[in-house]
């Protein structure tokens, strides 16, 4: 079972880490990913063996809030957390607070600086200011230090816990230090930290509000797809208009939209004509008519004429929910490059402490005072930051992903989104991939003088009357402009990538190919010059035997997409080797590849045999994606080192596939792969601020400069340098929003 979790409280990746550790121990468990970014913990589980109680149990052990998520709440839009139990609000109340409650403290302090600023009767209680305005802003801050302090018993430090150890030895030091003059009225003339704690915790709270605010902006795509949910509908009932929630609408129902309106959910027109606005679900920009017959889908714009339509799809089956659950299931995975994050913070908190102590006891054997060394102790711990590791990649990935489905590119892992940037060989399917998959009748020849060309349309008809594939489809469609009457057919056996056989009024009749004829002894040498002529105008040829003799032949014609030749130039611009793959024969494929400007075409290939074909290409050490829209794509899709499906395609391609063309073009494949590569270039920008900002700012922080320069870095500009650098890391993936 599948089921996402929302964490409240966590305040680094070490959290995030942590969690997912603890969550993977657990029996039953098959996998889990915790994403800080998000706020999320995505699950697989068995449960036969663990509950979600047990799951939600240890994640509060850990101390943390976990609210198990609606399996609805991509159907009919998320819980909103309240607006006073946001984090934003948390972290900006406390920040305020804090602020507030730290003045005394920061006057104080400028009034070294400025001694023009004084005041005798502040000055006199100038200790006890300071301890009560540090006590005040660490009460307010409380939690980081509950949280530090229950990652250090239970030996599982995390940022809070640097914060934690960092501060509570500035302020009970200082305190022991300044406790025989706190109730003299006298100054203190040693050293002490109380400004120290309460800059470091009011810069940790305006980092931590600022994060919240641009994490939450990172995840604008999902909330911009839950805001094209409608709420209400219009559905006729008895010729009323009933206007009713959106969760009451069931399959079948007749619905209404007047101009203006959003389509509530999925269906099919009934009534009416109109121009709809799909953009916020496919990008594409021209408004796109539809009249009766045509689909609709929930979340775009119905701009003209009035419509009626039936329900087809609802809940969490629309499209739209289908990509909400998508986008978001992107952005709770990991990508590979991830890992190495997560590695670093699970040992970085610890390694972080280490370096304090020994910094700390280097100074102290150096000769320096106690202050001092108490001093490079505090701004080693705070300096340090995993969050702007843990960040990196997920606030890139949110992006990335966003980005992709604001265009009707839907990466349903982030693993695809990363693996997209590596691709060598691109490997088309023909039919409804580089063409538009719907093949039109051109001609039909009569080989034998007591069978007319309607006779030999309207028995082909009748017999693929009960297949689904294309060809058959458009046979029966041609036989219907002519107002053919279809026969009855006694028995019909289609036969996988070859045609199909059926008996009527004691006779046998074979439909298809080449190797169906040669597999039922069926000769067809003498037409073959009018067979290949066909073929080699980029015509598909089906056979059709009466018995052990050919009758006819019936020439089908599918043109390829208005941009399959634009998109086909532009990757092998790339320098990504390009493939056709189609079950046609040589020629017929050739010449569909010539109009696409391909040179690499696999012809003849069975449906079964398309993954052997990929597999083949892999065996060179090339990595292959592979485009396809059928069914019969579906094991070639999941062969491939990366899946694409078209939008258009079948539920089965699109399940299989790991990035969706919601928009049916070619040309989104080449959008794919360069944002696959933006989004990867932006996360190594962010992982190599980050491990050069720690690679920096420890050494820093632990005084390696003081011998040479005197310059030693004090814990509040450690302490703002920290908060700031998990802001840069996220305003730099905020970037990706104005990439065109």
């Amino acid at each position: 079972m599948k089921k996402t979790i929302s964490i409240e409280g966590m305040h680094c990746t070490s959290c995030a880490v942590n969690i997912e550790d603890d969550l993977k121990k657990i029996n039953g468990m098959k996998s889990a990913t915790v994403n800080y970014a998000s706020g999320k913990a995505r699950v697989d589980f068995d449960e036969d063996i663990v509950s979600m109680k047990k799951l939600v149990g240890v994640i509060e052990k850990d101390g943390y809030k976990a609210l198990l998520e609606d399996s609805d709440q991509a159907a009919y839009g998320h819980k909103k957390t309240g607006a006073k139990t946001s984090e934003t609000y948390i972290w900006k109340r406390r920040f305020i607070a804090s602020l507030i409650f730290g003045l005394p403290a920061i006057y104080l302090m400028l009034t070294m600086f400025y001694p023009a600023m004084k005041f005798d009767i502040l000055e006199k209680y100038s200790l006890l200011l300071q301890v009560l305005s540090a006590a005040s802003v660490i009460l307010f801050s409380f939690s980081i230090w509950q949280s530090g302090f229950k990652g250090l018993i239970r030996l599982r430090p995390n940022m809070d816990s640097l914060i934690f150890i960092g501060t509570a030895v500035a302020f009970f030091y200082s305190l022991i230090i300044v406790w025989p003059d706190l109730w003299s009225g006298s100054m203190s003339n040693q050293e002490v930290y109380f400004e120290a704690s309460v800059f470091i915790l009011i810069f940790i709270s305006l980092g931590k509000y600022l994060e919240a605010v641009t994490k939450g902006r990172t995840s604008q795509a999902v909330k911009k797809l839950v805001g094209l949910q409608v709420k209400e509908a219009i559905v006729l009932e008895d010729n009323k208009e009933i206007r009713i929630s959106i969760d009451q609408v069931r399959v079948g129902s007749i619905i209404l939209v007047k101009p203006g309106d959003r389509i509530p959910v999925d269906g099919r027109i009934i009534g009416g004509q109109s121009s709809i606005d799909e953009k916020a679900i496919t990008g594409e920009s021209i408004p796109v008519d539809k009249k009766e017959g045509d689909e609709v889908i929930a979340g775009t714009i119905n701009l003209s004429g009035v419509l009626k339509f039936e329900a087809t799809k609802v809940g969490v089956d629309t499209m739209l929910s289908q990509i909400i659950q998508v986008v978001e299931e992107a952005i709770g995975t990991k990508a590979p490059v991830q890992l190495l994050a997560d590695k670093v913070s699970l040992y970085f908190v610890p390694t972080v402490i280490v370096i304090a102590i020994v910094s700390f006891i280097v100074w102290v054997i150096l000769g320096q005072t106690l202050p001092f060394a108490v001093g490079v102790f505090v701004t080693v711990l705070i300096i340090a930051c995993p969050c702007a590791l843990g960040l990196a990649t997920p606030t890139a990935v949110m992006m990335g992903t966003g980005l992709a489905a604001s265009r009707g590119i839907l990466f349903k892992t982030s693993d695809a989104l990363e693996k997209a940037k590596d691709i060598d060989v691109v490997v088309f399917d023909k039919t409804g991939t580089i063409t538009k998959g719907k093949p039109e009748v051109t001609r039909v020849l009569s080989l034998d003088s007591e069978f007319t060309e309607q006779k030999i349309l309207q028995i082909a008809a009748s017999i693929d009357n009960n297949s689904n594939h294309p060809l058959a489809m458009a046979i029966v469609e041609k036989s219907q402009l002519d107002n053919l009457e279809l026969i009855d057919v006694d028995s019909f056996n289609s036969v996988a990538g070859m045609g199909v056989v059926a008996k009527s009024n004691n006779h046998s009749y074979f439909v298809g190919t080449r190797r169906l004829m040669n597999d039922n002894g069926i000769d067809f040498s003498d037409f073959e010059s009018q067979i290949v002529s066909l073929e080699k105008l980029g015509q598909t040829v089906v056979l059709f035997s009466k018995d052990k003799s050919v009758i006819g032949l019936i020439a089908l014609a599918d043109k390829i997409k208005k941009d399959s030749k634009q998109a086909i130039a532009r990757l092998r611009h790339m320098k990504k080797e390009v493939y056709m793959i189609t079950g046609d024969n040589q020629a017929a494929g050739l010449a569909i590849a010539k109009q696409a400007g391909i040179d690499n075409v696999m012809a003849e290939v069975l449906s079964q045999d398309k993954a052997g074909k990929i597999k083949e290409l892999q065996s060179s050490g090339q990595k292959v994606a592979m485009v396809g829209d059928g069914i019969n794509d579906a094991p070639a899709l999941a062969q491939a080192n990366l899946g694409i499906a078209m939008g258009a395609g079948t539920d089965v391609a699109i399940e299989t596939g790991e990035i969706i063309l919601i928009k049916d073009s070619l040309m989104d494949v080449i959008a794919a792969i360069r944002i696959s590569n933006y989004t990867l270039s932006k996360i190594k920008q962010n992982l190599f601020w980050a491990f050069l900002y720690n690679s920096l700012g420890i050494p820093i922080a632990a005084g390696l400069l003081y011998p040479w320069t005197g310059w030693l870095l004090s814990p509040a500009i450690a302490a703002a340098a920290m908060a700031f650098s998990s802001v840069s890391v996220v305003l730099n993936s905020l970037s990706m929003k104005f990439y065109r």
